[in-house]
């Protein structure tokens, strides 16, 4: 039982920031739409670095092998994202590619608490593996932000873009329990999903989000919420 609430805080994250779009009861103004969608960038680009591609890369003692490795992670996740968005036709606009991109960032994070928790499960402390699942809960507040409020800035309802919050987060569960199943199997793969992910999400912070942030007109509104975002973001990574 505590193995399984151990591996539902990260969940609990996403939905409390994913709930922040409850705030926006009434349609965003077109400034702080851009300062949302920089924010989400920043956001982004800083998980991408400290939650995915640092800690693949740390992975590997050979240090040519894990930067071949992770290489291919990136570039396979940016071509399955592209490869999606002209199979499904996801627009840009409406923010399914963006959800997409973090909802795939949350599996490797899910399967990384999966196998912390899966040493528990082998006689090793629980206080081990609780720092990652509360640390990665912590970053996740601002992801589950990330989703919801650029959807309802789109006009999307605020009970829908809380779902889609609250959705990209389940896959960290459901991962962290198939990982309890096949921890031996998954930890081998582990680094080349996490760049993966981050592949996937460096394309919907170039194509998506920096040039949403700044329609239009060219302003500081999007710039300074990259900032503010990646700060925040690698700030909450560094700590936890």
């Amino acid at each position: 039982m505590n193995v399984i609430l151990g591996i539902l805080i990260p969940f609990f994250g996403t939905t409390f920031g994913a709930g922040v779009v409850f705030l926006f009861k009434n349609e965003i103004n077109k400034r702080v739409e851009k300062i949302l969608l920089g924010f989400a960038a920043g956001v982004m680009i800083a998980a991408a670095m400290w939650s995915l591609i640092i800690p693949a890369l740390n992975s590997y003692e050979n240090k040519l092998l894990g930067a071949f490795i992770c290489s291919l992670g990136i570039i396979c996740g940016v071509a399955f994202l592209m490869i999606s968005n002209r199979a499904l036709n996801i627009s840009k606009v409406d923010g399914n590619m963006l959800a997409l991109a973090i909802t795939l960032h949350n599996i490797p994070e899910g399967m990384a608490v999966g196998v912390a928790f899966a040493e528990v499960l082998k006689g090793e402390n629980i206080l081990v593996a609780l720092p990652l699942a509360i640390g990665i809960a912590v970053q996740n507040i601002p992801e589950g932000a990330t989703i919801s409020l650029p959807f309802r800035s789109k006009g999307v309802s605020t009970n829908k873009a809380f779902l889609y919050g609250f959705l990209s987060g389940v896959v960290e569960p459901i991962f962290a329990l198939i990982t309890l199943v096949l921890s031996s199997f998954i930890s081998s793969i582990l680094p080349f999903l996490l760049s993966f992910a981050a592949g996937a999400m460096l394309l919907v912070i170039v194509e998506e989000l920096i040039p949403e942030a700044q329609f239009e007109e060219k302003s500081s509104f999007g710039t300074i919420g990259v900032i503010v975002g990646f700060l925040i973001m690698m700030i909450l990574d560094n700590i936890f």
